[in-house]
This record gives C-alpha cells, sequence and structure tokens, in this order.
C-alpha cells in the first residue's frame, strides 16, 4: 500500500490515495459523504477524526478505531495533524465484524497490526491478508466504546439538538429547549430516550465530549476547553472526560503528543 509519511498539505486526490493506506491530513480536513463495496476502517496514529452516517457521529482520537461496513454512506472530518490510516476489509471479512457502523477501542497488538498494514509494501504473497486476518480477529473481540452522538428523526427533538449542535456551551435547560422547538419539557425528555436511547443530560454530555476531543487535540488547554464546551469549572470538565475516555483531559494530550513522535 502506498502511503505518505510527512505532514504536508494534502493533495486534490488525497481521498483516492489515503483510500490505498495513510496520509497525514491537516486540521480540519474533511472527506465528503462516500460509501464503499468494502467495509472500511480508519484509524487515527495521531490526530483524531470524526465519522458521520445517517445513524449518527463517532469520535475516534488516538486510542480508537471507526468501523464502517460495506454501503453505508459515511463522511470524515479531522482535528489535529492527523496520522490517519485507512483499511478497506473485504465481503468475507466483513462477516466477522458488527453489522453497522461504531468505535472500538485500539489495543497494543492491534495498533502495531495497523501501522505495520499502512507502512510496510508486501514482501510476500499473502502478507497483508494475513495481517488483516490478525486485525479482524482482534476487533470480532473488542467492546464497543461510548463515543456514539446518535441522529434525531422527529422533528422537534432534531431541532432541539440542531440548537446543540450549533453551539455546544449553550446551558439551555431541557424545558427552555422544548419552548424554543415547540414540544413540552416531557415530550423532549421522552424523545431523547425513546428515540436516542439516552437522556437529555447524556447526549449533550457527549456532544460537548466530541466538541472537546477536537479542541483538546488542536492544542486547546484543558481550562479554555472546558469553558469553550460548556463547562461550569475545569474540574466539572476533567470528571466528564474520564467517565467517558477513562482518561484525563491532560493525559489524553501527554499521548497525543508521544503519538505524535
Amino acid at each position: 500500500m502506498p502511503t505518505t509519511r510527512h505532514p504536508s498539505p494534502a493533495p486534490a486526490d488525497a481521498e483516492d490515495q489515503i483510500l490505498q493506506g495513510g496520509a497525514w491530513l491537516p486540521h480540519g480536513f474533511q472527506l465528503d459523504p462516500h460509501s464503499h463495496v468494502q467495509g472500511q476502517l480508519v484509524y487515527a496514529a495521531a490526530g483524531a477524526l470524526a465519522t458521520a452516517t445517517e445513524r449518527g457521529t463517532w469520535v475516534a482520537p488516538a486510542d480508537r478505531i471507526t468501523w464502517t461496513p460495506p454501503r453505508f454512506a459515511h463522511s470524515h472530518r479531522f482535528y489535529g495533524q492527523t496520522d490517519v490510516r485507512l483499511v478497506s476489509v473485504p465481503l468475507d471479512l466483513c462477516a466477522e465484524l458488527i453489522d453497522h457502523p461504531s468505535v472500538f477501542a485500539v489495543s497494543p497488538l492491534l495498533r502495531e497490526a495497523l501501522l505495520a498494514l499502512t507502512d510496510e509494501p508486501e514482501r510476500r504473497a499473502g502478507a497483508h491478508r494475513r495481517l488483516l486476518a490478525v486485525i479482524v480477529d482482534e476487533l470480532a473481540d473488542a467492546a464497543e466504546t461510548s463515543l456514539h452522538l446518535p441522529e434525531a428523526s422527529d422533528d422537534r427533538l432534531r431541532a432541539a439538538t440542531d440548537l446543540l449542535r450549533a453551539e455546544p456551551a449553550r446551558t439551555s435547560t431541557l424545558a427552555e429547549l422544548g419552548r424554543a422547538v415547540g414540544a413540552s419539557e416531557r415530550t423532549l425528555s421522552r424523545l431523547f430516550h425513546t428515540e436516542l436511547s439516552m437522556s437529555f443530560h447524556r447526549w449533550r454530555t457527549t456532544l460537548r465530549i466530541h466538541h472537546a476531543l477536537a479542541h483538546l487535540t488542536d492544542g486547546m488547554t484543558v481550562t479554555e476547553t472546558s469553558v469553550a464546551c460548556g463547562w461550569s469549572n475545569p474540574s466539572t470538565f476533567i470528571d466528564a472526560f474520564t467517565e467517558v475516555l477513562g482518561q484525563t483531559p491532560g493525559r489524553y494530550q501527554a499521548g497525543l503528543r508521544i503519538h505524535a513522535r
């Protein structure tokens, strides 16, 4: 698989290039909605990425990998200077993985296998296929992580979530959002649970974590990020971030520096 391993502006044909292995992409680079006949794994060895489908948005920092099954329309946005690795999964191996888009934790073995597959030319016939089989086997046993932000279908709920997406730091209560979109607090609360399978508080926290990952990856401090994303103080932000990611924002940023070396 050809690769581009040095940080540089993405070429006009970046999508075609990185579908073959890896590339460095600048902060904010986007791949418009598209789909593949095969499945696709996308891993940010440094930086972070968001994958969006009709079922919602998944964010993957450097210790996560996104999975998109065949023929799911999806788009990507990259945060920070991103060392992105893309791997196509043949249809016969897709059956080993779940049938919906998701994010998985990246074990040390999985990371090394992904780097080897996207860095090294194939020296022996079938070597890449065997390495890909190891990756799929690791993912088949991996647990899904909690960085999924589902999409609303009800017009009132979608209007409420659109307000929050436009302004993640917005401090509106559920009742205030209801008045803005023409629904009662009780109705909106029910819709969050029935349509999105999470509470209003959990959905907004996940949205803010998505934005926090982007800000931290782009070099914003922990305090600046907590303010930008709507937390009342840095300690509250640190607690929420640690609950979802399993590490503090400071440790996450330290890991970014290690991965970027």
